[in-house]
């Protein structure tokens, strides 16, 4: 673990090493999390980053998940992909959309000033990442880019930077930004009670998107092709702005998929991602654009297929929040999975962290 930063004796992070001595992790991250609240320091910032790391890999987690059902009573029996406001969120909602029509639509889970405070941190984010690649200084460019330490593959941020999108752990003070509106959201308890176990979340798969309407077009995918299907995960997709007419949103199939479909085939660009064919067979009709206002979310698992829904017509660009979740006692089952591209294999790894 890096050394800690010291600035006499009441230092919160001097507090925070004493925890960490007695290997009280999660509650050095608490102490450090409230500190932060009352007085932002990029050095508190990256120590919760590793101690986020560190907290998952020294846990022990289960190796058995906990019972779940694999079929619920559908509560939406008349809806294609369900739609709810964000006071009637809950774990068995969620399940019984996921499980009957694929994703749950969730109307003003984010407000309106964090809205724009995640705006403002993906624009941060962004000027810092283009400066640290031009090896040009601007303010507090540790705060809001910083290369994650145990994510060393510069290309597959390269890919990501021009697909519109700067990893969330890659940007200390962002991070930190998101994880609070989640809480603030009470997305952290939904997603514990979802798992039944404590959730964790996939460093390289929580994502600040920031995609132009200029984007080329999108290939359908389900995330389970290359993270396993027998794992259990959500993805809290935000939107941070209008979105889904004059700016790109999601195309998603309304309809529960049991299996991954066949991939790289019928007009797929990559081995691993559906082609147009196929999708208009799995998806019995039920294809849905849905058009979101800031705030709104999108609830899905690693089975939802899905692509950024783009066309000329739109003018404006699209502000996003991209975060999967998983339940740690599942995450063997995607360690060894993995999907082939033109380019070789994807990892599987996605390198787990603590929520």
């Amino acid at each position: 673990m890096r050394k800690l930063w010291r600035r006499g004796a009441d230092s919160p992070l001097d507090a925070a090493a004493v925890l960490i001595e007695k290997g009280r992790l999660l509650e050095a991250i608490d102490l450090l999390t409230q500190a932060n609240r009352q007085d932002r320091d990029v050095r508190i910032e990256e120590q919760l980053l590793e101690l986020r790391y560190q907290a998952y890999a020294r846990a022990s987690h289960p190796t058995e998940p906990p019972f779940q059902p694999e079929t619920v009573d559908d509560v939406f029996p008349d809806a294609v992909i369900p739609e709810i406001d964000a006071a009637a969120l809950s774990p068995e909602r969620v399940r019984s959309a996921i499980l009957n029509h694929g994703s749950i639509i969730v109307r003003g889970l984010v407000g309106q000033a964090r809205v724009d405070l995640l705006v403002r941190d993906i624009d941060r984010a962004f000027e810092a990442y283009d400066a640290h690649r031009e090896k040009r200084d601007i303010p507090d460019r540790a705060a809001w880019f910083q290369p994650f330490k145990y994510e060393k593959t510069f290309i597959e941020r390269e890919f990501r930077r021009t697909a519109g999108g700067v990893l969330a752990v890659d940007s200390p003070r962002a991070l930190f930004d998101v994880v609070e509106t989640f809480e603030e959201a009470g997305i952290g308890d939904l997603v514990r009670e979802y798992f039944s176990e404590p959730a964790a979340l996939l460093a390289k798969k929580w994502t600040l998107r920031r995609t132009s309407h200029k984007a080329g077009p999108s290939d359908w995918h389900q995330d389970g092709s290359f993270m396993g299907r027998d794992i259990r995960s959500l993805d809290v997709w935000v939107a941070l702005s209008h979105c889904g007419d004059d700016a790109p949103g999601i195309d998603v199939v309304g309809r529960r998929l049991d299996e991954i479909v066949e991939r790289g085939t019928e007009g797929a660009h990559l081995k691993w991602t559906v082609g147009p064919g196929v999708v208009e067979r799995v998806a019995e009709g039920k294809i849905v654009r849905p058009i979101f206002e800031p705030g709104d979310a999108l609830i899905f698992d690693h089975m939802n297929l899905h692509c950024t829904a783009v066309d000329p017509a739109m003018t404006r660009d699209r502000y996003a929040i991209e975060a999967w979740f998983f339940a740690p006692s599942t995450y063997g089952a995607m360690t060894n999975s993995f999907s082939e591209d033109d380019d070789g294999k994807i990892p599987a790894d996605q390198i787990p962290i603590a929520y």
